[in-house]
């Protein structure tokens, strides 16, 4: 938003900054008052700061119980000065200069945080961020795709923007998201299981290893799914890769598909693409059987060992302490 500001003075959020959106803020009685006498600042809890060419968060200490602010359209180029805001719950940093994320550590209760329209490069620091829900960061400069899995330590992200940054050019770049974030309910303002089913049909005819990865992981996410399947198949993360029970469950929410079929040569591709969907997920199921073998192998191997070992050393300790008992006893 710089580029709207250039001609006047940036701002620093100061006293009178403060004291003017609080009376902007509060219904326009208690503005009476706050003009009249000092105003407790604990009793606000929402403050809008939009398109006040702020260059410095600051002086926003004493709002301890502030649950929304709004920081939009200014030219804050670093996120600093918000650590007392521990009730914050809503927080619009958009349409700034920003680059790095950081100084948002003490916000554990935050659950709407957009940083949209900035200069952000990397998504990082946000570990403390459990319980945010809604997660914007489009239009930055985000071009590495594989980072967007610091996002699955967020349990509660359900909604995410990232539209307008480099990466999305990518090949599969919704698909990438989904099949890595399962939790997400909408990724780019649309429904993530309609735009996964859209992929899923763009991938016909397509192969390869990423590829089948990413569909195992929309399989493993999909939450319209009945959980079925034995204790095995679930450690194994195959319970819903076996026949077509992914696909029925995908394609029962295609309402553009029976459209679809009365276009030309369209019916035939859509009887065959079943079959290829069953196969390539039957396939995986094998595999994933067969990891989950190995796997257990192993695990089995090494508690095998473990105990062979734990055995040797209590035989070796006691020992020990017989020989310790004897040589006390004489």
């Amino acid at each position: 938003m710089s580029q709207f500001f250039n001609n006047i003075e940036p701002n620093v959020i100061d006293d009178e900054m403060l004291q003017k959106a609080i009376e902007e803020k509060c219904p326009e009685d208690l503005g009476d008052i706050a003009r009249e006498e000092s105003l407790n600042v604990k009793v606000v809890t929402e403050l809008q700061f939009s398109f006040k060419n702020i260059l410095q968060i600051d002086n926003l200490w004493p709002l301890e119980n502030l649950t929304k602010l709004q920081l939009d359209n200014n030219v804050i180029e670093k996120i600093e000065g918000l650590e007392s805001l521990v009730h914050l719950v809503w927080l619009d940093l958009s349409f700034n200069n920003i680059e790095v994320i950081e100084g948002l550590d003490t916000l554990v209760k935050l659950q709407d945080l957009s940083l949209y329209n900035n200069r952000i490069s990397k998504i990082e620091h946000m570990d403390t961020l459990q319980e945010l829900q809604i997660f914007s960061i489009g239009k930055n400069n985000l071009t590495i795709l594989e980072d967007v899995i610091y996002l699955r330590r967020l349990k509660n992200l359900q909604t995410l923007n990232l539209s307008g940054n480099p990466f999305c050019s990518e090949e599969h770049y919704r698909l990438f998201v989904v099949a890595h974030l399962p939790s997400l309910v909408y990724l780019d303002f649309k429904l993530v299981r309609n735009s996964t089913v859209r992929f899923l049909h763009s991938l016909i005819g397509k192969s390869g290893n990423s590829i089948l990865q990413s569909l195992c992981f929309v399989a493993l996410g999909a939450g319209s799914l009945q959980k079925s399947g034995s204790q095995k198949h679930a450690a194994a993360f195959v319970e819903y890769l076996d026949g077509s029970l992914l696909f029925d469950s995908l394609y029962a929410e295609d309402r553009e598909a029976a459209k679809l079929a009365s276009l030309p040569e369209v019916g035939d591709l859509l009887q065959a693409y079943p079959s290829w969907f069953v196969l390539v997920s039957g396939n995986l199921y094998n595999y994933g059987l067969e990891e989950y073998e190995k796997r257990e192998a192993e695990v089995s191997k090494f508690y095998k060992r473990y105990h062979e070992i734990l055995t040797v050393n209590q035989q070796e300790s006691k020992r020990i302490i017989s020989d310790f008992e004897s040589r006390n006893q004489r």
